[in-house]
């Protein structure tokens, strides 16, 4: 950590220059002799990252920035607060501390942080950055997170871990064992220290292998932002042996969508289907994840289409968890039938469909946009179906 890189000069070249093209700034170079100018443009880069993801960061004057990979990695700030909003008490302990996003807005909700990082140089910068922030309590330790666990005779009311996969399991199937820490394996250690345990993890892990690989889960949380899946969040709590709840979230800029379901009840119920009916239902991509597509007919008194379509429909219009349509028409699919439409330019989703929606625009020239919402899919009849809407929401 090169601490000359904030001296205000090199702290406004910075700033003046995020927009700047890159390679203009490193073909030309800078006048500080004391900060070399490779280093500068990293500070650039990651930088002009935070400014949509990390808000607070970007706005804080004398932040330091690691290489722009860590704050790829790192977790948002709508994420990392929507984490924070879920537990609290007095002592918590981030095993994989990271740029430490986390933890920033875990002390909000507790009294003690501890921020473990394995790599002394981002310990230095995340310690640097929390007094700039005004993070007063939390404590950074440069350490790995399992061994200082192992070392220490403390007890936390909870402890956070992000277990990263490793660079050798690229292209394998997604287990937590394939995860630095490994997890499992470390879960005697993780409750002897804590009853409450928070993991995240990507949203590629399985639920079902997930579950299979770990012990006493009593929540877990698939979060979207802008209907985009961004993690699962795992909470374990010591002795726990009931039913697994299954709560998503899909974070948007005016709201939130929310739906929740019991993973026992999910196997139990069985879907009512109908064929379409008035109003079309697309559920958000949290849902889609989380699997709770008996769930939704029951607790949204909705009809399904088909077994693995996964779109719903009922005669009048509600407040659904993800996008929602007016049926205008349906017809059978077939070349004839569709080209008699003469539809040129509409919004293409197939469910359950044997065909590509770059298939089905090459073989009926119809240009992406406009007004037009079109699905192709498979009714309960098994016939493959056309249904042209408008969108609601």
């Amino acid at each position: 950590m090169n601490t000359l890189i904030l001296n205000t000069e090199i702290q406004d070249f910075i700033k003046k220059n995020l927009n700047s093209d890159i390679s203009s700034v490193l073909l030309k170079g800078t006048n500080f002799y004391s900060v070399e100018t490779k280093a500068i443009i990293e500070q650039i880069e990651a930088k002009k990252r935070c400014e949509k993801k990390l808000p607070t960061w970007f706005h804080c004057k004398n932040i330091y920035y690691p290489n722009k990979l860590n704050i790829e990695q790192t977790s948002s700030e709508v994420s990392a607060k929507y984490k924070s909003d879920l537990i609290k008490g007095d002592s918590i302990i981030d095993l994989t501390g990271g740029f430490g996003v986390d933890c920033f807005f875990f002390s909000k909700r507790f009294k003690t942080v501890e921020h473990c990082e394995i790599n002394e140089s981002l310990s230095n910068i995340v310690n640097h950055n929390y007094k700039q922030l005004e993070a007063n309590n939390i404590k950074t330790i440069h350490a790995d997170g399992i061994d200082y666990l192992k070392s220490t005779n403390q007890n936390f009311d909870w402890i956070y871990i992000d277990p990263s996969r490793r660079h050798d399991s690229k292209g394998k199937v997604f287990f937590l064992n394939d995860c630095l820490p490994n997890v499992p394996q470390h879960l005697e250690i993780l409750f002897k220290h804590s009853k409450n345990i928070l993991i995240k993890t990507s949203p590629l892990l399985d639920l079902s292998v997930g579950i299979s690989e770990l012990t006493h889960v009593k929540t877990i949380h698939v979060v979207a932002i802008n209907n985009e899946v961004k993690e699962l969040l795992w909470v374990l709590e010591d002795g726990f042996e009931g039913d697994i709840s299954i709560e998503t979230v899909n974070i948007k800029k005016d709201q939130n969508d929310y739906f929740n379901f019991s993973l026992e009840n999910e196997k139990l119920i069985d879907s009512i289907y109908n064929q379409p009916l008035a109003y079309l239902y697309e559920p958000n991509s949290a849902i889609l994840k989380a699997g709770g597509f008996h769930s939704i007919t029951k607790q949204l008194d909705v009809f399904k289409l088909h077994k693995h379509s996964h779109l719903y429909t009922n005669k009048t219009e509600i407040d659904f968890p993800g996008r929602a349509f007016k049926i205008e028409n349906i017809i059978n699919y077939n070349k004839k039938a569709l080209k008699k439409l003469n539809i040129t330019k509409a919004n293409i989703t197939t469910r359950n469909f044997p065909e590509t929606v770059q298939q089905i625009r090459k073989k009926f020239n119809i240009k992406d946009g406009g007004d037009s919402f079109i699905f192709f899919t498979t009714n309960i009849d098994n016939e493959k179906i056309v249904i042209i809407t408008t969108k609601l929401y």
